[in-house]
Protein backbone atom coordinates (compact mmCIF):
# COMPACT_ATOMS: atom_id res chain seq x y z
CA UNK A 1 0.00 0.00 0.00
CA UNK A 2 2.88 2.29 1.11
CA UNK A 3 4.35 1.51 -2.21
CA UNK A 4 1.39 2.70 -4.30
CA UNK A 5 1.51 5.63 -2.66
CA UNK A 6 4.71 6.34 -3.21
CA UNK A 7 4.16 5.87 -6.89
CA UNK A 8 1.05 7.59 -6.95
CA UNK A 9 2.67 10.59 -5.21
CA UNK A 10 5.69 10.24 -8.19
CA UNK A 11 2.96 10.45 -11.15
CA UNK A 12 1.28 13.37 -9.51
CA UNK A 13 4.73 15.40 -9.15
CA UNK A 14 5.83 14.48 -12.64
CA UNK A 15 2.53 15.73 -13.96
CA UNK A 16 2.73 18.48 -12.14
CA UNK A 17 5.82 19.94 -13.32
CA UNK A 18 5.62 18.48 -16.73
CA UNK A 19 1.89 20.88 -16.61
CA UNK A 20 4.46 23.99 -15.27
CA UNK A 21 6.82 23.38 -18.32
CA UNK A 22 3.97 23.57 -21.28
CA UNK A 23 2.74 27.05 -19.21
CA UNK A 24 6.14 28.15 -19.18
CA UNK A 25 6.90 27.27 -22.79
CA UNK A 26 3.66 27.71 -24.25
CA UNK A 27 4.37 31.87 -24.54
CA UNK A 28 7.73 31.87 -25.10
CA UNK A 29 6.43 29.71 -28.31
CA UNK A 30 4.02 32.31 -29.68
CA UNK A 31 6.40 34.99 -29.26
CA UNK A 32 9.79 32.96 -30.57
CA UNK A 33 9.11 29.64 -32.08
CA UNK A 34 5.86 29.47 -33.87
CA UNK A 35 6.43 31.80 -37.13
CA UNK A 36 9.35 29.26 -38.12
CA UNK A 37 8.67 26.18 -36.32
CA UNK A 38 4.93 26.29 -36.02
CA UNK A 39 2.64 25.90 -32.92
CA UNK A 40 2.80 22.22 -33.01
CA UNK A 41 6.42 21.59 -34.12
CA UNK A 42 5.50 21.16 -37.71
CA UNK A 43 7.72 23.60 -39.08
CA UNK A 44 6.12 26.50 -41.45
CA UNK A 45 8.75 25.34 -44.42
CA UNK A 46 10.77 22.58 -45.42
CA UNK A 47 13.94 24.95 -44.57
CA UNK A 48 13.30 24.68 -41.06
CA UNK A 49 13.13 21.48 -38.98
CA UNK A 50 10.38 19.72 -37.64
CA UNK A 51 10.61 20.30 -34.08
CA UNK A 52 7.20 17.83 -33.36
CA UNK A 53 8.32 13.97 -31.61
CA UNK A 54 12.30 15.43 -31.33
CA UNK A 55 14.27 13.81 -28.59
CA UNK A 56 13.95 16.13 -25.70
CA UNK A 57 17.96 15.76 -24.43
CA UNK A 58 18.61 16.34 -27.75
CA UNK A 59 16.82 19.56 -27.81
CA UNK A 60 18.02 20.90 -24.96
CA UNK A 61 21.24 20.41 -26.33
CA UNK A 62 21.13 22.31 -29.56
CA UNK A 63 18.93 25.05 -28.25
CA UNK A 64 21.85 26.08 -25.02
CA UNK A 65 24.02 25.53 -28.12
CA UNK A 66 22.73 28.15 -29.77
CA UNK A 67 22.08 30.48 -26.95
CA UNK A 68 26.14 30.05 -26.60
CA UNK A 69 26.47 30.30 -29.73
CA UNK A 70 28.07 26.93 -29.75
CA UNK A 71 26.30 26.67 -33.10
CA UNK A 72 26.39 29.40 -35.70
CA UNK A 73 22.94 30.23 -37.06
CA UNK A 74 21.87 34.08 -36.81
CA UNK A 75 18.46 34.17 -36.43
CA UNK A 76 18.47 30.97 -33.71
CA UNK A 77 21.38 32.75 -31.90
CA UNK A 78 19.27 35.85 -31.99
CA UNK A 79 15.88 34.41 -30.70
CA UNK A 80 17.82 31.58 -28.15
CA UNK A 81 19.48 34.78 -26.51
CA UNK A 82 18.82 35.33 -23.04
CA UNK A 83 16.63 32.33 -23.00
CA UNK A 84 17.35 30.54 -18.97
CA UNK A 85 17.75 27.09 -18.63
CA UNK A 86 14.33 26.40 -17.24
CA UNK A 87 13.00 27.93 -20.10
CA UNK A 88 15.14 26.00 -22.63
CA UNK A 89 14.18 22.60 -20.80
CA UNK A 90 9.98 23.55 -20.71
CA UNK A 91 10.59 24.16 -24.47
CA UNK A 92 12.09 20.87 -24.80
CA UNK A 93 9.88 19.56 -22.72
CA UNK A 94 6.63 21.06 -25.22
CA UNK A 95 8.09 19.72 -28.40
CA UNK A 96 9.00 16.86 -28.04
CA UNK A 97 5.79 15.32 -26.24
CA UNK A 98 4.18 16.58 -29.47
CA UNK A 99 3.16 13.90 -32.01
CA UNK A 100 5.76 12.87 -34.24
CA UNK A 101 5.06 13.47 -38.28
CA UNK A 102 5.72 12.15 -41.68
CA UNK A 103 5.83 13.18 -45.17
CA UNK A 104 4.65 10.74 -48.13
CA UNK A 105 7.39 9.70 -50.58
CA UNK A 106 6.88 10.00 -53.98
CA UNK A 107 9.93 9.01 -55.76
CA UNK A 108 10.66 5.21 -54.55
CA UNK A 109 13.88 4.60 -56.69
CA UNK A 110 15.19 7.24 -55.36
CA UNK A 111 13.99 6.53 -51.42
CA UNK A 112 15.05 2.87 -52.44
CA UNK A 113 18.77 4.40 -52.66
CA UNK A 114 18.39 6.54 -49.30
CA UNK A 115 17.36 3.27 -47.62
CA UNK A 116 20.21 1.48 -48.70
CA UNK A 117 22.66 3.86 -47.55
CA UNK A 118 20.72 4.09 -44.66
CA UNK A 119 20.25 0.34 -43.28
CA UNK A 120 23.75 -0.81 -44.70
CA UNK A 121 25.65 2.27 -45.74
CA UNK A 122 28.22 2.22 -48.21
CA UNK A 123 31.52 -0.37 -47.91
CA UNK A 124 32.80 1.09 -51.36
CA UNK A 125 33.22 4.59 -49.98
CA UNK A 126 33.11 3.95 -46.03
CA UNK A 127 30.06 5.12 -45.09
CA UNK A 128 28.76 3.39 -42.36
CA UNK A 129 24.92 2.96 -41.94
CA UNK A 130 22.45 5.67 -40.77
CA UNK A 131 20.99 2.91 -38.69
CA UNK A 132 23.68 2.49 -36.54
CA UNK A 133 23.40 5.59 -34.95
CA UNK A 134 20.35 7.03 -35.43
CA UNK A 135 18.32 3.84 -34.55
CA UNK A 136 16.47 1.63 -37.15
CA UNK A 137 13.75 3.59 -37.97
CA UNK A 138 15.29 7.04 -37.42
CA UNK A 139 14.07 7.28 -33.94
CA UNK A 140 17.59 8.79 -32.80
CA UNK A 141 18.15 8.78 -28.62
CA UNK A 142 18.65 11.03 -25.95
CA UNK A 143 21.92 12.55 -27.51
CA UNK A 144 20.74 11.91 -30.92
CA UNK A 145 17.83 13.74 -33.26
CA UNK A 146 14.98 11.80 -34.79
CA UNK A 147 15.19 12.00 -38.65
CA UNK A 148 12.03 10.19 -39.14
CA UNK A 149 9.73 12.63 -40.54
CA UNK A 150 12.15 15.67 -40.83
CA UNK A 151 11.87 17.37 -43.57
CA UNK A 152 13.52 16.67 -46.59
CA UNK A 153 15.15 20.03 -47.62
CA UNK A 154 16.25 20.04 -43.80
CA UNK A 155 17.98 16.55 -43.43
CA UNK A 156 19.66 17.05 -47.22
CA UNK A 157 21.01 20.93 -45.71
CA UNK A 158 22.10 19.84 -42.59
CA UNK A 159 24.30 16.65 -44.31
CA UNK A 160 25.95 19.17 -46.58
CA UNK A 161 27.16 21.59 -43.71
CA UNK A 162 28.32 18.87 -41.86
CA UNK A 163 30.55 18.25 -45.01
CA UNK A 164 31.10 21.46 -45.70
CA UNK A 165 32.47 21.88 -42.23
CA UNK A 166 30.01 24.70 -41.97
CA UNK A 167 27.88 23.87 -38.80
CA UNK A 168 29.72 24.47 -35.88
CA UNK A 169 28.50 21.86 -33.58
CA UNK A 170 28.09 17.93 -33.40
CA UNK A 171 30.34 17.53 -36.54
CA UNK A 172 33.41 15.59 -35.33
CA UNK A 173 31.89 12.23 -36.60
CA UNK A 174 28.92 13.63 -38.96
CA UNK A 175 31.86 15.27 -41.11
CA UNK A 176 33.43 12.24 -41.93
CA UNK A 177 30.55 10.89 -42.94
CA UNK A 178 29.09 13.61 -45.09
CA UNK A 179 31.59 14.71 -46.45
CA UNK A 180 31.95 10.77 -48.37
CA UNK A 181 28.29 11.26 -49.73
CA UNK A 182 27.69 11.91 -53.60
CA UNK A 183 25.00 14.75 -54.08
CA UNK A 184 22.35 11.71 -55.22
CA UNK A 185 23.38 9.78 -52.40
CA UNK A 186 22.68 12.68 -49.37
CA UNK A 187 19.26 13.80 -51.35
CA UNK A 188 18.40 10.05 -51.27
CA UNK A 189 19.36 9.51 -47.37
CA UNK A 190 17.12 12.82 -46.99
CA UNK A 191 14.20 11.55 -48.71
CA UNK A 192 14.20 8.20 -46.95
CA UNK A 193 13.68 9.30 -43.82
CA UNK A 194 11.42 12.18 -44.23
CA UNK A 195 9.09 8.92 -45.25
CA UNK A 196 9.77 6.77 -42.01
CA UNK A 197 6.73 6.12 -39.71
CA UNK A 198 7.13 5.27 -36.26
CA UNK A 199 3.91 3.90 -34.67
CA UNK A 200 2.44 6.99 -33.67
CA UNK A 201 3.40 9.07 -36.32
CA UNK A 202 0.65 10.61 -38.65
CA UNK A 203 1.02 12.02 -42.07
CA UNK A 204 -0.01 15.13 -43.39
Amino acid sequence: MTKNLFAMGLLALCGANQAADLELARPIVKEKCRLCHGEEGEASSAIYPRLAGQNRIYLVKQLKNFRDGLRKNEPMNEMTAGLKDNEIEALAEYFSAKPPLSHQIRDKMLASVGEYIFRKGNKYSGIPACKSCHGENGEGNEELPRLAGQHRRYVSDQLQAFGARVRTNDNAIMHTVASKLTEMEREAVALYVSGLKPAEATTP
